[in-house]
């Protein structure tokens, strides 16, 4: 069994996790952390990795469990989070197949953070076709990945980076048995 922490469009290593693993339970209930994947995900840019955040409401730090986090509309974030992902990802093979369906989670205002992230991975594994069982496929590191020709293959960025960019392949590299050494 796996125990895992609440991410926003988590790494792909995190999804290989979700793929592997026999069971899997998001603890909302930890202590939120500034700083980190919870409200943070990285994706290819022209100009290399870049940060998206999701602005939470003000908290008491180390006493607020992940649950109670509430998203921010500050900085009309989700415009620009949107934005940044038709930019990095709107020439890739996959993107008009999947921009539908993530467009939505930038569409409409959420409450709490855990809700969110849980709605994301929910949309993601589901694209992933991570209910059904699938086996092993050989090495396949590193994938075709947009600005690599600029800045090298990028390891480890969100999910979408793989899903625009793989499409229906990517339920492979998530099964790949190297992927969980990473």
């Amino acid at each position: 069994m796996a125990v895992l922490s609440s991410y926003y469009l988590a790494p792909i290593s995190y999804y290989a996790l979700l793929a592997q693993a026999d069971e899997v339970v998001i603890d909302c209930d930890e202590p939120y952390r500034k700083q980190t994947l919870r409200n943070r995900c990285w994706i290819a840019s022209p100009n290399g990795p870049v940060a998206l955040t999701v602005p939470v409401v003000k908290f008491v730090p180390y006493h607020t469990p992940m649950r109670d986090i509430r998203v921010s509309d500050h900085g009309n974030w989700r415009h620009l989070h949107w934005n940044a992902l038709k930019s990095s990802y709107g020439r890739t093979p996959f993107f008009e197949y999947y921009a539908d369906e993530i467009a939505v989670f930038y569409e409409r205002r959420w409450q709490f953070l855990a809700d969110y992230n849980a709605a994301l991975q929910q949309t993601v594994s589901r694209l992933l076709d991570l209910s059904q069982p699938h086996p092993a496929h050989p090495r396949c590191f590193p994938y075709y990945q947009m600005f690599s020709d600029r800045h090298g293959f990028m390891p480890d960025l969100s999910i979408v980076d793989l899903l625009f960019n793989m499409g229906p392949e990517s339920i492979y590299y998530l099964f790949d048995p190297d992927m969980l050494k990473k």
